[in-house]
Protein backbone atom coordinates (compact mmCIF):
# COMPACT_ATOMS: atom_id res chain seq x y z
CA UNK A 1 0.00 0.00 0.00
CA UNK A 2 1.63 3.19 -1.30
CA UNK A 3 0.63 5.31 2.33
CA UNK A 4 2.78 8.25 1.23
CA UNK A 5 1.38 8.30 -2.44
CA UNK A 6 -2.02 7.87 -0.50
CA UNK A 7 -1.35 10.71 1.86
CA UNK A 8 -0.15 13.48 -1.20
CA UNK A 9 -3.23 12.63 -2.99
CA UNK A 10 -5.34 13.03 -0.27
CA UNK A 11 -3.98 16.41 0.77
CA UNK A 12 -3.94 17.13 -3.40
CA UNK A 13 -8.05 16.99 -3.03
CA UNK A 14 -8.57 18.51 0.07
CA UNK A 15 -6.74 21.40 -1.05
CA UNK A 16 -8.58 21.32 -4.07
CA UNK A 17 -11.93 21.39 -2.31
CA UNK A 18 -11.23 24.68 -0.46
CA UNK A 19 -9.63 27.06 -3.82
CA UNK A 20 -11.25 30.29 -4.02
CA UNK A 21 -14.65 30.63 -5.82
CA UNK A 22 -13.52 34.39 -7.53
CA UNK A 23 -14.15 34.00 -11.22
CA UNK A 24 -10.96 34.87 -13.12
CA UNK A 25 -12.34 37.94 -14.37
CA UNK A 26 -12.24 39.40 -10.90
CA UNK A 27 -8.98 37.41 -9.93
CA UNK A 28 -7.86 39.87 -12.95
CA UNK A 29 -8.75 42.82 -11.54
CA UNK A 30 -7.43 42.78 -8.70
CA UNK A 31 -4.17 41.22 -10.29
CA UNK A 32 -3.73 44.68 -11.86
CA UNK A 33 -4.72 46.59 -9.25
CA UNK A 34 -2.05 45.04 -6.88
CA UNK A 35 0.37 45.53 -9.81
CA UNK A 36 0.25 49.20 -10.34
CA UNK A 37 0.17 50.12 -6.46
CA UNK A 38 3.31 47.73 -5.23
CA UNK A 39 5.08 49.38 -8.89
CA UNK A 40 3.60 53.03 -8.15
CA UNK A 41 6.66 54.29 -6.89
CA UNK A 42 9.14 53.13 -9.63
CA UNK A 43 10.65 55.23 -12.46
CA UNK A 44 8.11 53.67 -14.90
CA UNK A 45 5.30 53.81 -12.65
CA UNK A 46 6.28 57.47 -12.19
CA UNK A 47 6.27 58.60 -15.63
CA UNK A 48 3.35 56.67 -16.68
CA UNK A 49 1.22 58.09 -13.89
CA UNK A 50 0.21 54.90 -12.04
CA UNK A 51 -1.42 56.93 -9.13
CA UNK A 52 -3.88 58.41 -11.12
CA UNK A 53 -4.47 55.28 -13.06
CA UNK A 54 -5.23 53.66 -9.62
CA UNK A 55 -8.00 56.91 -9.09
CA UNK A 56 -9.99 55.79 -11.84
CA UNK A 57 -13.18 54.39 -11.94
CA UNK A 58 -12.19 51.93 -14.26
CA UNK A 59 -8.83 50.71 -13.80
CA UNK A 60 -8.28 48.57 -16.66
CA UNK A 61 -9.33 50.73 -19.17
CA UNK A 62 -7.66 53.86 -17.82
CA UNK A 63 -4.41 51.62 -17.96
CA UNK A 64 -5.03 50.53 -21.55
CA UNK A 65 -5.64 54.29 -22.28
CA UNK A 66 -2.24 55.60 -21.13
CA UNK A 67 0.23 52.98 -21.23
CA UNK A 68 1.74 52.10 -24.89
CA UNK A 69 2.29 48.61 -25.78
CA UNK A 70 5.80 47.28 -25.61
CA UNK A 71 7.99 44.46 -27.65
CA UNK A 72 11.36 43.71 -26.20
CA UNK A 73 13.30 46.16 -28.33
CA UNK A 74 11.71 48.97 -26.94
CA UNK A 75 10.97 48.42 -23.38
CA UNK A 76 14.95 47.17 -22.94
CA UNK A 77 15.72 50.40 -24.73
CA UNK A 78 14.29 52.81 -22.54
CA UNK A 79 13.45 50.74 -19.53
CA UNK A 80 15.14 47.74 -18.53
CA UNK A 81 19.08 47.96 -19.72
CA UNK A 82 19.30 50.77 -16.81
CA UNK A 83 18.85 47.56 -14.41
CA UNK A 84 20.70 45.41 -16.60
CA UNK A 85 23.69 47.65 -17.62
CA UNK A 86 23.74 49.51 -14.07
CA UNK A 87 22.24 47.86 -11.97
CA UNK A 88 20.19 50.48 -10.92
CA UNK A 89 16.68 50.04 -8.82
CA UNK A 90 13.28 50.23 -8.73
CA UNK A 91 12.88 50.51 -12.48
CA UNK A 92 9.64 49.02 -13.33
CA UNK A 93 9.56 47.09 -10.73
CA UNK A 94 10.52 47.36 -7.26
CA UNK A 95 14.17 46.57 -6.46
CA UNK A 96 16.06 44.88 -8.72
CA UNK A 97 15.95 41.38 -10.86
CA UNK A 98 18.28 38.80 -9.14
CA UNK A 99 18.14 36.73 -12.13
CA UNK A 100 17.58 36.98 -16.22
CA UNK A 101 15.44 34.59 -18.33
CA UNK A 102 17.89 33.79 -21.48
CA UNK A 103 14.95 33.90 -24.06
CA UNK A 104 15.17 31.21 -26.64
CA UNK A 105 11.86 30.22 -27.55
CA UNK A 106 13.45 29.59 -31.25
CA UNK A 107 16.38 28.71 -32.92
CA UNK A 108 18.70 31.95 -33.38
CA UNK A 109 21.21 33.65 -31.44
CA UNK A 110 20.41 34.76 -28.14
CA UNK A 111 19.33 38.40 -27.85
CA UNK A 112 17.20 39.07 -24.96
CA UNK A 113 16.91 39.14 -21.15
CA UNK A 114 13.97 39.12 -19.44
CA UNK A 115 14.20 40.29 -16.14
CA UNK A 116 13.20 37.48 -13.27
CA UNK A 117 12.32 39.03 -10.07
CA UNK A 118 12.11 37.50 -6.96
CA UNK A 119 8.45 38.09 -6.98
CA UNK A 120 8.31 36.27 -10.05
CA UNK A 121 10.07 33.31 -8.89
CA UNK A 122 7.34 33.11 -6.33
CA UNK A 123 4.65 33.62 -8.97
CA UNK A 124 5.84 30.54 -10.63
CA UNK A 125 6.17 28.21 -7.58
CA UNK A 126 2.68 29.08 -6.93
CA UNK A 127 1.56 28.36 -10.55
CA UNK A 128 3.06 24.87 -10.12
CA UNK A 129 1.50 24.30 -7.05
CA UNK A 130 -1.45 24.93 -8.40
CA UNK A 131 -0.71 22.69 -11.01
CA UNK A 132 0.04 19.78 -8.60
CA UNK A 133 -3.57 20.58 -7.01
CA UNK A 134 -5.02 20.07 -10.14
CA UNK A 135 -3.79 16.25 -10.96
CA UNK A 136 -6.72 15.85 -8.57
CA UNK A 137 -9.38 15.97 -11.44
CA UNK A 138 -6.89 13.73 -13.39
CA UNK A 139 -7.50 9.52 -12.76
CA UNK A 140 -3.91 9.37 -11.68
CA UNK A 141 -3.38 5.80 -9.93
CA UNK A 142 -1.90 6.59 -6.26
CA UNK A 143 0.82 4.97 -7.16
CA UNK A 144 1.86 7.92 -9.14
CA UNK A 145 2.53 9.97 -6.04
CA UNK A 146 5.08 8.59 -5.26
CA UNK A 147 7.19 8.29 -8.09
CA UNK A 148 10.05 10.26 -9.84
CA UNK A 149 9.66 13.34 -11.95
CA UNK A 150 11.95 13.66 -14.90
CA UNK A 151 12.65 17.04 -16.08
CA UNK A 152 14.17 17.37 -19.25
CA UNK A 153 15.17 21.75 -18.96
CA UNK A 154 18.06 23.75 -19.36
CA UNK A 155 20.36 23.11 -17.19
CA UNK A 156 20.56 24.45 -14.15
CA UNK A 157 24.03 25.47 -13.96
CA UNK A 158 22.96 29.51 -14.15
CA UNK A 159 25.86 32.06 -15.20
CA UNK A 160 26.88 34.23 -12.25
CA UNK A 161 27.18 38.01 -13.30
CA UNK A 162 28.39 41.33 -11.15
CA UNK A 163 25.00 41.60 -9.77
CA UNK A 164 22.87 38.58 -10.89
CA UNK A 165 22.50 35.32 -12.57
CA UNK A 166 21.05 34.26 -15.93
CA UNK A 167 19.92 31.05 -18.27
CA UNK A 168 16.77 29.91 -19.33
CA UNK A 169 13.18 30.20 -17.56
CA UNK A 170 13.42 26.42 -17.50
CA UNK A 171 16.92 26.13 -16.04
CA UNK A 172 16.37 29.02 -13.40
CA UNK A 173 12.57 27.17 -12.65
CA UNK A 174 14.58 23.77 -11.72
CA UNK A 175 16.99 25.52 -9.90
CA UNK A 176 14.81 27.37 -7.65
CA UNK A 177 12.38 24.20 -6.49
CA UNK A 178 10.76 23.80 -3.38
CA UNK A 179 12.66 21.74 -0.74
CA UNK A 180 10.06 18.81 -0.52
CA UNK A 181 10.20 18.49 -4.03
CA UNK A 182 13.85 17.83 -4.66
CA UNK A 183 13.43 14.18 -3.35
CA UNK A 184 10.81 13.35 -6.31
CA UNK A 185 13.05 15.78 -9.15
CA UNK A 186 15.37 13.73 -11.30
CA UNK A 187 17.25 14.01 -13.09
CA UNK A 188 19.06 15.75 -9.79
CA UNK A 189 21.10 18.82 -9.43
CA UNK A 190 24.38 17.25 -10.82
CA UNK A 191 22.95 15.66 -13.58
CA UNK A 192 20.76 18.98 -14.30
CA UNK A 193 23.42 21.52 -14.36
CA UNK A 194 25.56 19.72 -17.01
CA UNK A 195 25.69 22.51 -19.56
CA UNK A 196 26.13 20.39 -22.78
CA UNK A 197 22.40 18.83 -24.05
CA UNK A 198 24.11 15.39 -25.47
CA UNK A 199 26.45 15.12 -22.34
CA UNK A 200 23.79 15.34 -20.31
CA UNK A 201 21.38 12.48 -22.29
CA UNK A 202 24.06 11.07 -21.96
CA UNK A 203 24.04 10.30 -17.84
CA UNK A 204 20.45 10.14 -17.68
CA UNK A 205 20.85 6.79 -20.02
CA UNK A 206 22.97 6.04 -17.87
CA UNK A 207 21.30 6.18 -14.87
CA UNK A 208 17.37 5.15 -16.69
CA UNK A 209 17.64 1.86 -14.88
CA UNK A 210 17.65 3.04 -11.47
CA UNK A 211 14.95 5.52 -11.63
CA UNK A 212 11.16 4.92 -11.35
CA UNK A 213 9.34 7.84 -13.58
CA UNK A 214 6.24 8.42 -12.84
CA UNK A 215 5.87 11.61 -15.31
CA UNK A 216 8.05 13.45 -17.42
CA UNK A 217 7.94 17.21 -18.49
CA UNK A 218 9.85 19.35 -21.48
CA UNK A 219 9.60 20.19 -25.04
CA UNK A 220 8.47 17.56 -26.94
CA UNK A 221 11.00 17.27 -29.48
CA UNK A 222 14.23 17.25 -26.67
CA UNK A 223 11.93 14.85 -24.83
CA UNK A 224 11.27 12.47 -28.14
CA UNK A 225 15.38 12.31 -28.72
CA UNK A 226 15.75 11.33 -24.87
CA UNK A 227 13.24 8.35 -24.86
CA UNK A 228 14.88 7.77 -28.37
CA UNK A 229 18.44 7.35 -27.13
CA UNK A 230 16.89 5.86 -23.45
CA UNK A 231 15.35 2.93 -25.78
CA UNK A 232 18.57 2.18 -27.92
CA UNK A 233 20.64 2.31 -25.12
CA UNK A 234 19.10 -0.41 -23.55
CA UNK A 235 17.33 -2.16 -26.17
CA UNK A 236 14.26 -1.58 -25.40
CA UNK A 237 10.67 -1.82 -27.32
CA UNK A 238 9.26 1.16 -25.52
CA UNK A 239 9.86 3.26 -22.76
CA UNK A 240 7.50 1.54 -20.59
CA UNK A 241 10.27 -1.72 -20.49
CA UNK A 242 11.73 0.46 -18.17
CA UNK A 243 9.75 3.24 -16.33
CA UNK A 244 6.50 0.97 -16.36
CA UNK A 245 5.25 3.26 -13.96
CA UNK A 246 5.21 6.46 -16.50
CA UNK A 247 1.53 7.84 -16.50
CA UNK A 248 2.10 11.23 -17.22
CA UNK A 249 3.99 14.06 -19.82
CA UNK A 250 3.25 17.33 -19.26
CA UNK A 251 4.11 19.85 -22.65
CA UNK A 252 5.83 23.00 -22.49
CA UNK A 253 5.31 26.22 -24.69
CA UNK A 254 4.94 24.74 -28.15
CA UNK A 255 1.78 22.71 -29.83
CA UNK A 256 1.93 19.08 -28.86
CA UNK A 257 -0.31 17.77 -31.93
CA UNK A 258 2.48 17.64 -34.47
CA UNK A 259 4.31 15.15 -31.84
CA UNK A 260 1.75 13.25 -30.74
CA UNK A 261 2.07 10.54 -33.20
CA UNK A 262 6.21 10.27 -32.66
CA UNK A 263 5.84 10.48 -29.05
CA UNK A 264 3.14 7.67 -28.60
CA UNK A 265 5.05 5.53 -30.69
CA UNK A 266 7.88 5.47 -28.04
CA UNK A 267 5.30 4.21 -25.51
CA UNK A 268 3.86 0.96 -24.73
CA UNK A 269 0.76 2.46 -23.29
CA UNK A 270 -1.75 5.19 -23.66
CA UNK A 271 -0.44 8.12 -20.92
CA UNK A 272 -1.63 11.40 -20.11
CA UNK A 273 -0.43 14.31 -21.67
CA UNK A 274 -0.92 17.72 -19.68
CA UNK A 275 0.14 21.05 -21.73
CA UNK A 276 1.80 23.83 -19.55
CA UNK A 277 2.51 26.86 -21.27
CA UNK A 278 5.69 28.75 -19.00
CA UNK A 279 7.51 31.37 -20.77
CA UNK A 280 10.50 33.30 -19.93
CA UNK A 281 8.31 35.95 -19.43
CA UNK A 282 5.86 33.93 -16.55
CA UNK A 283 3.88 30.30 -15.90
CA UNK A 284 1.17 31.19 -18.20
CA UNK A 285 -1.15 28.44 -18.08
CA UNK A 286 -1.75 24.65 -17.54
CA UNK A 287 -4.24 22.15 -18.28
CA UNK A 288 -6.50 21.76 -15.56
CA UNK A 289 -8.73 18.91 -16.08
CA UNK A 290 -9.12 15.96 -18.72
CA UNK A 291 -11.64 16.77 -20.70
CA UNK A 292 -9.62 19.48 -22.80
CA UNK A 293 -6.45 20.07 -23.99
CA UNK A 294 -7.04 23.50 -23.11
CA UNK A 295 -5.15 25.52 -21.01
CA UNK A 296 -6.26 27.70 -18.04
CA UNK A 297 -4.95 30.67 -17.80
CA UNK A 298 -3.10 31.72 -14.36
CA UNK A 299 -5.61 34.63 -13.52
CA UNK A 300 -4.71 35.15 -9.76
CA UNK A 301 -0.67 34.85 -9.43
CA UNK A 302 1.06 38.08 -10.98
CA UNK A 303 0.42 38.40 -14.15
CA UNK A 304 -2.39 40.75 -15.73
CA UNK A 305 -3.37 39.99 -19.42
CA UNK A 306 -4.72 41.83 -22.19
CA UNK A 307 -5.86 40.31 -26.05
CA UNK A 308 -5.45 41.93 -28.84
CA UNK A 309 -8.14 41.07 -31.97
CA UNK A 310 -5.11 39.31 -34.29
CA UNK A 311 -5.16 40.66 -37.31
CA UNK A 312 -2.90 41.22 -40.50
CA UNK A 313 -3.82 44.75 -40.08
CA UNK A 314 -2.24 45.10 -36.44
CA UNK A 315 1.03 43.21 -37.00
CA UNK A 316 4.19 45.29 -38.12
CA UNK A 317 7.12 43.65 -40.50
CA UNK A 318 8.97 42.66 -37.50
CA UNK A 319 6.08 40.85 -35.45
CA UNK A 320 5.34 43.92 -33.28
CA UNK A 321 1.83 45.50 -32.61
CA UNK A 322 0.84 48.85 -34.04
CA UNK A 323 -0.38 51.36 -31.09
CA UNK A 324 -3.88 52.01 -31.97
CA UNK A 325 -4.44 48.52 -31.86
CA UNK A 326 -7.49 47.81 -29.32
CA UNK A 327 -6.88 45.48 -26.33
CA UNK A 328 -9.69 43.70 -24.89
CA UNK A 329 -10.21 42.34 -21.36
CA UNK A 330 -10.78 38.65 -20.15
CA UNK A 331 -14.47 40.19 -19.80
CA UNK A 332 -14.56 41.06 -23.57
CA UNK A 333 -13.02 38.54 -25.24
CA UNK A 334 -14.77 35.76 -27.39
CA UNK A 335 -14.27 32.06 -29.02
CA UNK A 336 -13.25 31.47 -32.43
CA UNK A 337 -10.80 34.77 -32.28
CA UNK A 338 -6.85 34.80 -32.37
CA UNK A 339 -5.87 36.86 -29.91
CA UNK A 340 -1.90 38.45 -29.59
CA UNK A 341 -1.56 38.11 -25.77
CA UNK A 342 -0.45 41.04 -24.13
CA UNK A 343 1.04 40.86 -20.54
CA UNK A 344 1.89 43.11 -17.38
CA UNK A 345 3.33 40.99 -14.68
CA UNK A 346 5.80 41.28 -10.96
CA UNK A 347 9.12 40.65 -13.25
CA UNK A 348 8.11 44.60 -14.31
CA UNK A 349 6.83 43.50 -18.00
CA UNK A 350 4.19 46.37 -18.52
CA UNK A 351 1.58 45.68 -21.82
CA UNK A 352 4.08 43.55 -22.83
CA UNK A 353 4.06 41.53 -26.59
CA UNK A 354 5.49 38.17 -25.64
CA UNK A 355 5.16 37.31 -29.76
CA UNK A 356 2.36 34.57 -29.20
CA UNK A 357 -1.29 34.20 -30.43
CA UNK A 358 -4.11 32.14 -28.47
CA UNK A 359 -7.46 31.65 -29.16
CA UNK A 360 -9.94 30.88 -26.25
CA UNK A 361 -12.30 27.60 -25.91
CA UNK A 362 -14.27 28.59 -22.99
CA UNK A 363 -14.17 32.14 -21.81
CA UNK A 364 -15.59 31.74 -18.38
CA UNK A 365 -13.37 28.87 -17.31
CA UNK A 366 -10.63 31.73 -19.11
CA UNK A 367 -9.34 28.60 -21.44
CA UNK A 368 -7.13 28.61 -24.11
CA UNK A 369 -4.74 27.19 -27.37
CA UNK A 370 -1.55 29.01 -28.04
CA UNK A 371 -2.49 29.30 -31.95
CA UNK A 372 1.07 30.39 -32.98
CA UNK A 373 3.42 33.56 -32.88
CA UNK A 374 3.05 36.71 -34.30
CA UNK A 375 6.13 36.68 -36.65
CA UNK A 376 5.34 33.27 -37.81
CA UNK A 377 2.01 34.29 -39.27
CA UNK A 378 2.18 33.27 -43.17
CA UNK A 379 0.47 36.15 -44.93
CA UNK A 380 2.58 36.71 -48.35
CA UNK A 381 -0.18 37.09 -51.12
CA UNK A 382 -2.94 36.94 -48.49
CA UNK A 383 -3.10 33.23 -47.79
CA UNK A 384 -3.34 34.73 -43.70
CA UNK A 385 -2.43 31.29 -42.12
CA UNK A 386 -1.11 31.06 -38.23
CA UNK A 387 0.48 28.15 -37.13
CA UNK A 388 -2.26 26.26 -35.21
CA UNK A 389 -3.74 25.62 -38.71
CA UNK A 390 -0.28 24.20 -40.26
CA UNK A 391 -0.16 21.98 -37.50
CA UNK A 392 -4.05 21.02 -38.43
CA UNK A 393 -2.68 20.97 -41.69
CA UNK A 394 0.46 18.54 -40.77
CA UNK A 395 -1.70 16.11 -38.50
CA UNK A 396 -4.33 15.57 -41.43
CA UNK A 397 -1.74 14.33 -44.03
CA UNK A 398 0.12 11.99 -41.01
CA UNK A 399 -3.57 10.55 -40.61
CA UNK A 400 -3.99 10.31 -43.96
CA UNK A 401 -1.06 8.75 -45.04
CA UNK A 402 -0.26 6.67 -41.64
CA UNK A 403 3.28 8.81 -41.57
CA UNK A 404 5.23 10.86 -38.89
CA UNK A 405 5.56 14.11 -39.12
CA UNK A 406 6.96 15.69 -36.27
CA UNK A 407 8.78 18.74 -37.45
CA UNK A 408 8.84 21.46 -40.77
CA UNK A 409 9.25 24.71 -41.12
CA UNK A 410 7.82 26.31 -44.59
CA UNK A 411 8.10 29.74 -46.37
CA UNK A 412 6.35 32.02 -49.10
CA UNK A 413 9.00 31.71 -51.41
CA UNK A 414 8.99 33.09 -54.71
CA UNK A 415 10.13 31.40 -57.72
CA UNK A 416 10.21 32.06 -61.60
CA UNK A 417 6.66 31.78 -62.27
CA UNK A 418 5.26 32.86 -58.64
CA UNK A 419 5.48 32.70 -54.70
CA UNK A 420 4.96 28.81 -53.67
CA UNK A 421 4.54 27.60 -49.25
CA UNK A 422 7.85 25.90 -49.95
CA UNK A 423 7.36 23.05 -47.17
CA UNK A 424 10.51 20.95 -45.60
CA UNK A 425 8.78 18.24 -43.78
CA UNK A 426 10.81 15.97 -40.88
CA UNK A 427 10.27 12.29 -41.18
CA UNK A 428 12.14 9.10 -41.02
CA UNK A 429 8.99 7.22 -42.70
CA UNK A 430 9.28 7.31 -46.76
CA UNK A 431 6.85 9.76 -47.68
CA UNK A 432 5.60 10.75 -51.74
CA UNK A 433 6.28 14.79 -51.51
CA UNK A 434 4.31 15.43 -54.64
CA UNK A 435 1.18 13.69 -53.19
CA UNK A 436 1.75 15.14 -49.89
CA UNK A 437 1.99 18.32 -51.34
CA UNK A 438 -1.36 18.06 -53.15
CA UNK A 439 -2.96 16.95 -49.42
CA UNK A 440 -1.47 19.83 -47.82
CA UNK A 441 -2.27 22.62 -50.53
CA UNK A 442 -6.32 20.72 -50.62
CA UNK A 443 -6.63 20.72 -46.74
CA UNK A 444 -5.79 24.46 -46.06
CA UNK A 445 -7.85 25.76 -49.73
CA UNK A 446 -10.94 23.32 -47.65
CA UNK A 447 -9.59 24.96 -44.42
CA UNK A 448 -8.81 28.65 -44.74
CA UNK A 449 -10.53 30.65 -47.29
CA UNK A 450 -7.90 33.33 -47.52
CA UNK A 451 -5.78 30.43 -48.44
CA UNK A 452 -8.21 29.14 -51.00
CA UNK A 453 -8.66 33.08 -52.41
CA UNK A 454 -4.31 33.46 -52.45
CA UNK A 455 -4.48 30.06 -54.68
CA UNK A 456 -6.78 31.61 -57.19
CA UNK A 457 -4.44 34.63 -57.63
CA UNK A 458 -1.08 35.26 -56.67
CA UNK A 459 0.06 31.39 -54.90
CA UNK A 460 1.10 29.13 -57.73
CA UNK A 461 0.93 26.58 -55.24
CA UNK A 462 3.13 23.58 -52.55
CA UNK A 463 5.85 22.68 -53.08
CA UNK A 464 7.44 19.73 -50.28
CA UNK A 465 10.82 18.17 -49.26
CA UNK A 466 11.42 15.31 -47.10
CA UNK A 467 14.17 15.28 -44.63
CA UNK A 468 15.23 13.29 -41.68
CA UNK A 469 14.21 15.05 -38.97
CA UNK A 470 17.55 15.14 -37.18
CA UNK A 471 18.05 17.41 -39.13
CA UNK A 472 16.05 20.01 -37.70
CA UNK A 473 17.91 18.71 -34.49
CA UNK A 474 21.07 19.96 -35.82
CA UNK A 475 20.13 23.02 -37.18
CA UNK A 476 18.76 23.99 -33.49
CA UNK A 477 22.46 22.54 -32.08
CA UNK A 478 24.08 25.08 -35.33
CA UNK A 479 22.03 28.08 -34.21
CA UNK A 480 21.60 27.98 -30.94
CA UNK A 481 22.60 24.89 -28.65
CA UNK A 482 20.40 21.47 -28.54
CA UNK A 483 17.80 21.37 -25.65
CA UNK A 484 15.97 23.49 -23.56
CA UNK A 485 13.68 25.84 -24.49
CA UNK A 486 15.01 25.50 -28.24
CA UNK A 487 11.81 25.06 -30.52
CA UNK A 488 11.72 25.23 -34.13
CA UNK A 489 10.65 27.95 -36.21
CA UNK A 490 7.52 26.75 -38.27
CA UNK A 491 7.37 29.90 -40.86
CA UNK A 492 10.46 31.62 -42.15
CA UNK A 493 11.41 34.58 -43.88
CA UNK A 494 13.33 34.40 -47.60
CA UNK A 495 16.50 35.22 -46.08
CA UNK A 496 16.54 32.37 -42.80
CA UNK A 497 14.66 30.28 -45.48
CA UNK A 498 17.91 30.15 -47.94
CA UNK A 499 20.21 30.18 -44.97
CA UNK A 500 18.31 26.97 -44.13
CA UNK A 501 17.89 25.31 -47.26
CA UNK A 502 21.94 25.41 -47.52
CA UNK A 503 22.35 24.05 -44.23
CA UNK A 504 20.22 21.14 -45.70
CA UNK A 505 22.38 20.55 -48.91
CA UNK A 506 25.50 20.52 -46.34
CA UNK A 507 23.43 18.21 -44.29
CA UNK A 508 23.00 15.54 -47.60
Amino acid sequence: MPILGSLIKGLIHTADKITSDSTPIEEQKQVLKELLEKAVTTKFGQAYNFNEILKADNIQKSFAEQIPYFDYKSIHDKWWQQQYKSNQADITWPGSADHYALSSGTTGKTSKRIPVTQDMISAIKNAGIQQVLALNNFDLPTEFFEKGILMLGSSTDLTEKKNHVEGEISGISASNIPSWFRGYYKPGQEIAEIDDWDQRVKKIVEEAPNWDIGALSGIPSWIELMLEEVISAHNLNNIHDIWPNLEVYTSGGVAFGPYEKSFNALLGRTITVIDTYLASEGFIAFQSRPETDAMKLVTDNGIYFEFVPFTAEIINEDGSIKQNAKALTLEEVILDQDYVLIMSTVSGTWRYLIGDTIEFTDVEKAEIKITGRTKFFLNTVGSQLSVNKLDKAVSEVEEKYDVQIPEYTLCAKKYEDGFYHSWYLGSDTTIDSKEIATALDEFLKAANKNYKVARSKALQGVKVTIVNQSVFHEWSGENKKKGGQVKMERVMGQDKFETWENFVKKQA
